[in-house]
């Protein structure tokens, strides 16, 4: 349960403030890094945010979206923990910054929009960490922030993302992890519809954070709504303008299994694989092709193709022996289970027997562990 990440994920602020439509090269400066963020092109968003930071040095946004950067690195693969020191101490130094703006004047709208930015995603990096009382300490420090924004700049569009989210997560996440509805009662009650409806606008007519609210709006829909449909209108907008971005595109394709389109979901990850082959950033990681070989070699066994279906389930299996530490992963344990049934299908008893054998020694997922012993009951004496 990740709890803290959707909670803090609501002080988010790809947003900015009036000071950015006054300004014509600061707009496009800004619009043009972010672009080249979600487009992983972090050397090119680099040089932009840095030409943004000397021209305009009372300005936080420079050094924040520069600090986003390392976010992204962080996300792009969260079990390398390289970044994670770098990425706090740039963090630190907004807020810090922010806070001698905030000294100076304490309705600088754009440092209580980057402070609050800045201290929420430390409390992201800390619930991704599984430190929750520090990310819920940052939560509770970031949430006024967003509100101090929202009513000195009403009229920002933009500024509805953190609403939006916030609104949403507060009113769902204790109707489905009732454990935590105790820890709601230090915060503001949420609004789901109203969550949505702000979140929609954003994506809709929102300057600087629409992608950032489809974002949400896609994750939203396939989690908690159970909406695909809706989840693959969003993803499709991502993915159409960001197509090299491994987190984008690998959603459109899990989107896309749950829709049951099973070709859409085999080309996308054929895809993936494509660019992971080419080494694109964030592609070529074993996390990235386990997911997609598991999806290509699905669709192979949804065809009857068994042979192909081997190749990538075999893949699959490789990968996660790699990556697996505490417990065996689902695609590890159905990959397994697949294998089985394949060697079943040709006739090797003694090989499907192993592998049907190997998934009861895992963990129960779903109902590996009573199809396992059906499977096992069916080859008896064979």
């Amino acid at each position: 349960m990740k709890l803290y990440v959707v909670l803090l994920y609501s002080f988010v602020l790809f947003f900015s403030s009036q000071t950015f439509a006054q300004k014509t090269e600061f707009d496009s400066l800004v619009v043009t890094g972010i672009r080249q963020i979600y487009s992983i092109k972090f050397s090119e968003a680099e040089k932009t945010f840095q030409i943004l930071q000397s021209k305009y040095p009372p300005h936080p946004a420079g050094k924040f979206f520069l600090t986003m950067i390392y976010w992204w690195r962080i996300i792009l693969d969260t079990s390398y923990e390289g970044y994670d020191d770098i990425f706090v101490e740039k963090i630190e130094e907004v807020i810090d910054f922010c806070d001698e703006l905030l000294d100076k004047n304490p309705d600088n709208v754009d440092a209580i929009f980057f402070k609050g930015g800045a201290i929420g995603f430390r409390g992201r990096l800390a619930a991704l960490r599984e430190n929750w009382l520090s990310a819920a300490d940052d939560g509770r420090e970031a949430l006024p922030l967003v509100e101090r924004a929202g009513e000195l700049d009403p009229n920002n569009i933009d500024v509805q993302l953190g609403f939006g989210i916030y609104n949403y997560y507060a009113a769902v996440i204790p109707e489905k992890y009732p454990i935590v509805k105790p820890l709601m009662l230090f915060i503001p009650s949420g609004d789901k519809e109203l969550g949505i409806k702000q979140l929609k606008n954003v994506a809709e007519h929102g300057k600087y954070a629409n992608y950032e609210a489809r974002y949400f709006l896609m994750t939203l829909y396939f989690n908690f709504e159970n909406d695909m449909r809706q989840a693959e209108m969003y993803a499709k907008m991502l993915t159409d303008d960001f197509p090299d971005n491994p987190v984008f595109e690998r959603w459109r394709g899990r989107i896309a299994v749950r829709r049951s389109e099973l070709a859409l979901a085999d080309s996308i990850f054929r895809d993936v694989l494509m660019k992971a082959e080419k080494r694109l950033p964030g592609y070529n990681t074993l996390k990235v092709k386990r997911e997609a070989v598991y999806y290509v070699g699905f669709h192979f066994r949804n065809l009857n193709q068994y042979d192909s279906a081997q190749v990538y389930f075999e893949k699959c299996i490789d990968y996660s022996k790699k990556i697996d530490k505490d417990e065996a992963s689902g695609f590890l344990i159905n990959s397994t289970l697949y294998l089985g049934m394949i060697k079943e299908m040709n006739e090797e008893y003694a090989a499907a027997r192993m592998y049907y054998e190997q998934v009861l020694d895992m963990r129960e997922f779903g109902n590996s562990h009573q199809l396992a012993e059906q499977y096992l009951e069916r080859i008896e004496g064979k």
